[in-house]
């Protein structure tokens, strides 16, 4: 894998793993005030920078995954199960 689509699976897995991250924990305010910016569901405490670094935590654990199972040839499009016929 060269560093430009190791990157682009990074930025991909990043987003995945940051909409697994942003629900957990997340208790909404039951009753928001409007004139303060607030409205009712949202966040009353969202820790953005926490979630942050789990998002990126997790995508790296993801990412190493991802980097292992195709660096090693266990699954390849090349030869084996799910290569091309050649003709």
């Amino acid at each position: 894998m060269s560093w430009f689509t190791g990157l682009v699976v990074f930025v991909l897995v990043w987003w995945v793993a940051l909409f697994l991250v942003l629900p957990i924990g997340t208790r909404p305010e039951p009753e928001g005030d409007p004139e303060a910016g607030g409205w009712r569901g949202t966040p009353a405490n969202p820790r953005l920078g926490l979630r942050l670094v789990a998002t990126t935590a997790l995508a790296a654990v993801i990412w190493l995954a991802i980097w292992g199972v195709i660096e090693s040839g266990w699954l390849s499009f090349r030869d084996g199960l799910f290569a091309l016929p050649n003709g």
